[in-house]
């Protein structure tokens, strides 16, 4: 080859690769001083040169003597013909570990970038433990503890995800997504809804218990655009689309306001609210609703309020008229007497099947009604066999059980118990860690060696 084909080939590679030159010409340099150290009468240590222009190469040759300096300086520059053949042992071993190095790099960097945006991916290999997206490029990473419960999609299928952090690992970089954060609902609304897209409209907060509901508040910074109109579409299009990608979660939008007491009372819709009283401090807000409101006002299992509060960040406590008149104070209402789906049994006319007729608007016909109820009581049973499982493993370990009724609040760890393991992914979280606060503890140790010695194995490793 001449030096002019030899221009033109490393011209040509680094074009393909997306290389500089003159990264190429180092990566051919290192290869050529691995290979000549492989000749019999090789030196101690070589220096090889290169002109750009001419690609002529240049072997400095040195010795080593006993205190480890460079001595005896002298050109040992192989023959044209015998280049060729030293070059070949190594050069493409050497070009081709640099390049998945040089690759590696460009996907961390194009990704690093990407943290808090939306990808969509297809399903590769899913167990108990995670779920692998195909990027294209790149594998994302969907921890177990950032899937939304009971949502199994098949192997093949496509999924929008939300990157919550890029890793660089020794096999390359590592892209860990969420299908549970609240960042994936606004990202979603803002490939739905131009407004938003365009900052006509924003979301200035959103609550979610993912796989259940979500409330988001917007609002318009131009008088002339409805901000709820806007995301929910022409006959609901655009939030239709939204609530699909989610595998049918429930999505409420509500028009944000800075007056707090407005604002309250709009996070309770569907409910309609009479009264909104704020604490002098600003923090906790008693709302009295009319009686046929109560049980729509706090939701199922208080699932509304609790939205409600998350989302304007503060307390709710909710009353109906009555209990105002009679004096009832604020949160002394007994939740297990409120019947948090009131309604009626209608005969369908063209069916003749039964329907629940809920307060909130919706429908469920008989036998749907019966497959939820048997799905919930099979998830209830579940649940009660992984805390039995969880409480026999504790027992053995002389740990405490946390995550189910023992604890008022899973989030924050007993006294000399900080590590928290998750049992269905059997992995423990550390305080500070990724997802600590995410994550419903099933068992509490004192430290990670013994989450470990119990099996479990640090949260985001891929063991």
């Amino acid at each position: 080859m001449t030096n002019l084909d030899m221009s033109e080939a490393i011209s040509l590679l680094a074009q393909e690769k997306g290389l500089s030159e003159d990264a190429l010409l180092h990566v051919l340099v290192d290869a050529l001083a691995s290979a000549y150290k492989r000749r019999p009468d090789a030196a101690d240590e070589v220096v090889v040169e290169v002109n750009p222009e001419t690609m002529d190469f240049s072997f400095i040759a040195y010795d080593v003597d006993e205190d480890g300096n460079w001595v005896n300086e002298r050109d040992d520059t192989p023959k044209k013909e015998e280049m060729g053949r030293i070059a070949a042992q190594t050069f493409r071993q050497v070009m081709s570990q640099r390049i998945r190095e040089v690759e590696s790099d460009r996907k961390f960097e194009e990704y690093a970038n990407r943290e808090g945006d939306i990808v969509t991916g297809i399903i590769q290999r899913t167990d108990a433990r995670y779920t692998l997206l195909d990027l294209g490029r790149a594998e994302a990473l969907l921890p177990q503890a950032e899937q939304v419960p009971f949502e199994r999609p098949d192997q093949g299928e496509r999924q929008k995800a939300y990157i919550v952090e890029v890793r660089r690992t020794p096999k390359g970089p590592q892209i860990v997504v969420s299908r549970t954060h609240p960042g994936l609902i606004k990202r979603l609304f803002e490939l739905e809804v131009p407004e938003i897209a365009d900052g006509i409209v924003e979301i200035k907060a959103c609550a979610r218990e993912p796989g259940h509901r979500t409330k988001i508040a917007v609002w318009s910074n131009d008088h002339n655009v409805d901000p709820v109109g806007a995301c929910v579409g022409a006959r609901g299009g655009r939030v239709r689309m939204v609530v699909n990608e989610m595998r049918g979660e429930k999505i409420d939008i509500v028009p944000f306001s800075e007056d707090i007491h407005d604002f309250v009372a709009k996070a309770l819709s569907p409910a309609k609210v009479t009264q909104v009283i704020m604490s002098p401090d600003g923090t906790q807000a008693d709302v009295i609703v009319p009686d046929h409101q109560l049980s729509l006002a706090i939701g199922r299992e208080g699932q509304n309020a609790r939205l409600a509060a998350r989302l304007t960040g503060v307390r709710v406590d909710i009353r109906s008229e009555t209990q105002l008149a009679e004096g009832i104070p604020a949160g002394g209402r007994d939740e297990e007497n409120v019947d948090y789906a009131d309604g009626q049994w209608v005969a369908n006319t063209e069916t003749g099947e039964m329907e629940w007729h809920a307060t909130d608007g919706t429908v469920i016909s008989e036998s749907a009604w019966q497959d939820q109820m048997a799905a919930e009581a099979a998830a209830q049973r579940q649940a009660d066999r992984a805390a039995e499982d969880a409480a026999i493993l504790a027992e053995a370990a002389g740990l405490p059980v946390g995550g189910h009724a023992p604890l008022d609040d899973p989030a924050v760890a007993p006294e000399g118990y900080p590590i928290k393991g998750n049992r269905d992914s059997m992995k423990y979280h550390e305080p500070d860690g990724s997802y600590y606060g995410a994550t419903i503890a099933e068992v509490w140790f004192d430290t990670a060696v013994s989450a470990e010695a119990a099996g479990y194995t640090k949260a985001g490793s891929s063991d």
